[in-house]
């Protein structure tokens, strides 16, 4: 399905604000996307070549805040497990991830996380998801770089760490 119009840069539910520049990363797109019938708002950062991707969306319903819930550990699953059949349709293989997800704070917000990885052709990509219930919607971050341009996962963190506290305060 592709995307909408351009997401505003305040989310309607969250309040929160997406600028054009924030916590040393440049906005490269933003839009909504429908999901049935919800509606998914889509921001996507760069930050020194790791693309941190947001997504809010309520899934039709109240989402209790926090990371460990069981609205958000549901969800949480089931992103991982389309994410796995996204990977093998786009043709990726080698798709790797941790069996146990963990949690990740990024200033004053828990996430339940974890970091996958596929081969696309000879460069391994990874992305770090995490999700956590914040005012009434699912907050869902991706970050996402790749071996080919010598990222690594301290990169990736670094760039979480400048960006989500900066956007949520």
């Amino acid at each position: 399905m592709l995307p909408g119009n351009a997401a505003p840069p305040t989310h309607p539910g969250t309040k929160l604000n997406f600028p054009a520049s924030v916590g040393g990363a440049q906005m490269e797109r933003s839009y909504t996307q429908p999901v049935g019938r919800d509606v998914h708002y889509v921001y996507m950062y760069l930050a020194d070549k790791v693309q941190i991707t947001f997504f809010l969306f309520d899934g039709g319903r109240r989402v209790p805040p926090g990371s460990d819930n069981p609205t958000v550990t549901t969800q949480f699953s089931s992103e991982v497990e389309a994410t796995a059949k996204v990977a093998k349709a786009d043709g990726y293989t080698n798709f790797e991830k941790p069996s146990v997800p963990s949690t990740c704070t990024y200033g004053s917000i828990s996430f339940r996380c974890v970091t996958y990885s596929a081969l696309a052709g000879t460069s391994r990509l990874f992305s770090k998801l995490m999700i956590t219930g914040f005012r009434n919607h699912f907050l869902k971050v991706r970050a996402d770089w790749s071996q080919g341009t010598g990222q690594t996962a301290a990169d990736a963190d670094r760039a979480l760490k400048s960006l989500i506290p900066a956007l949520i305060h």
